[in-house]
């Protein structure tokens, strides 16, 4: 039987019609265009995954917005997860739950308006009340308020020792007063980054402007068209004919046949695990769930899925987490696997994964064989990302086969921890509802000592891992796509923040 529920679990906002076009005033922005001013100088990107939320700052399309180089929020992260001055200069915390950050002075809407603390307020008021939560906010509640034109004062209901990192969130992008004027909020040309949304034609394509009120300094390309092709091979051949300048996640598949010229490879904190629906179905019981994951070969699919471009799976946190090997602890509580005969004897199961990452499908052949081979029945559903969020979150497959970055949301695992695994998470697929895990989970986002809540931590992935809720198939390496000879300042992030920034340029 599956646990009862701890607390009501949200529901997920249905899909944006996918023929959105988004049309901007641009008063603030260059004028170029790829036949206008810049010329063949503009950045040709191809990007993997189609707005799934008409560009909602809420959900996984924020995350787009900040590759692009749209949207920027009170702090950023650098390389090692350190929070460090973005729209606001500095900080200080006040007490335990409280934190004054002064906004910086010189930053302006792309819509002209000039940012100031109200604007803060205002973003994340609106944030802490969408529905659903943002990811980010889904184990902590801020409260912002403005303390004259410059300082904001953010409390949290619980100390949040994370919130300078929490706050660098795509989520959390401050936008100006026209962004919330319609039925949804609309960053397209009110933002503050490098480059304006112009336009969005629905899954097809985008068109950026460069900001050149951009308080950062000046852009070096005019502008940026994007294509968003789900089709992993597609992207590489626009790269390989040089139609895009820039393609994300290069297919495994494609690497050797580009190049090393072309191909650019780097760690990752992304783990792709095969979610099992808890709450109903054939994996409500744990034994059915130990039954999957005792079936899986993780070096199989290392090996020949992933051409050995990528790491055997130790846990929830992979080698993009270079402290959490040497904490990890064993999983408990995990239940005796059913027998093969017992499994036998079950309902078909719905395996599904999406086509957007190009190794998924065939990650999903391979655990399906594994699955078959234990004694399950398998069948398999395989689409774009954008038409299967919304049936994932629901609980409508019995198994979801997913990509997941562990530190995207704070740069520190605790978030990924809450939103995937806590009863009343965001972006919980799993369905998990278990109180060994929203106690550790609580425990960890409390403690303001880095490396006792990286122990912490740890004892929640050894409670969720002991679930068989999640079972890691393997910790992937990013392949990114550009000619090095031609195309300057991409962004490398193992933190997937960034990928266009205001020095990425052609020549």
């Amino acid at each position: 039987m599956p646990p009862s529920r701890l607390r009501p679990r949200r529901v997920a906002l249905p899909l944006a019609a996918a023929a959105l076009l988004v049309p901007v005033a641009t008063a603030c922005t260059s004028s170029g265009s790829s036949g206008g001013s810049g010329g063949d100088q503009r950045l040709k990107v191809a990007m993997a995954f189609p707005p799934a939320q008409a560009m909602s700052p809420y959900g996984d399309d924020a995350v787009t917005l900040s590759r692009l180089a749209v949207v920027e929020g009170l702090t950023r992260l650098d390389r090692n997860g350190e929070a460090k001055p973005a729209l606001a200069a500095s900080w200080k915390r006040d007490g335990d739950r409280a934190w004054e950050f002064t906004v910086r002075e010189d930053a302006v809407f792309q819509d002209g308006t000039k940012l100031d603390a109200a604007a803060v307020v205002r973003s994340l008021t609106a944030a802490q009340k969408a529905s659903p939560k943002p990811r980010v906010l889904s184990d902590t509640t801020l409260t912002a308020t403005a303390e004259g034109a410059d300082t904001v004062r953010i409390t949290t209901k619980d100390a949040d020792p994370l919130l300078p990192q929490r706050l660098a969130n795509p989520s959390l992008s401050v936008l100006s007063a026209a962004a919330y004027k319609g039925p949804k909020v609309n960053p397209a040309g009110h933002a503050t980054g490098p480059f304006t949304l112009a336009e969005v034609n629905g899954a097809v394509s985008a068109t950026l402007e460069r900001n050149d009120t951009y308080w950062g300094g000046k852009a070096k390309a005019p502008g940026v068209d994007v294509k968003f092709v789900a089709d992993g091979t597609a992207r590489a051949n626009a790269l390989r004919t040089k139609d895009v300048d820039v393609a994300e996640y290069v297919p495994i598949s494609q690497a050797s046949l580009l190049g090393d010229g072309l191909v650019h490879e780097f760690p990752s904190a992304r783990t792709n695990g095969l979610s099992l629906n808890t709450e109903r179905g054939v994996f409500a019981d744990p034994a059915m769930r130990a039954a999957a994951r005792e079936a899986i070969d993780s070096r199989a699919l290392v090996d020949g899925v992933y051409e050995g471009r990528a790491d055997t799976a130790q846990g929830l946190l992979g080698p993009g987490v270079p402290w959490a090997a040497d904490l990890r602890t064993a999983p408990t509580g995990r239940a005796k696997a059913a027998a093969p005969a017992e499994v036998r004897k079950t309902s078909e199961i719905v395996l599904a994964t999406y086509t957007n990452r190009p190794e998924l499908p065939e990650v999903a052949t391979v655990v399906q064989q594994q699955l078959e081979k234990r004694g399950f029945t398998v069948k398999q559903v395989v689409r774009d990302y954008a038409q299967m969020e919304a049936d994932a979150l629901a609980g409508k497959y019995d198994a979801f086969i997913q990509a997941r970055n562990t530190l995207l949301d704070t740069a520190d695992p605790v978030s990924y921890l809450a939103s995937d695994f806590t009863c009343d998470g965001s972006f919980n697929i799993t369905q998990l509802c278990a109180k060994p895990v929203d106690t550790a989970v609580d425990r960890a986002a409390a403690l303001a000592d880095t490396e006792a809540r990286h122990r912490a931590e740890m004892t929640a992935e050894a409670a969720i891992l002991g679930s068989d809720a999640l079972v890691p198939l393997v910790h992937e390496r990013f392949v990114q796509g550009y000619d090095d000879t031609r195309v300057r300042g991409v962004a490398l992030d193992p933190m997937e923040r960034t990928l266009i920034t205001a020095d990425t340029r052609v020549g």
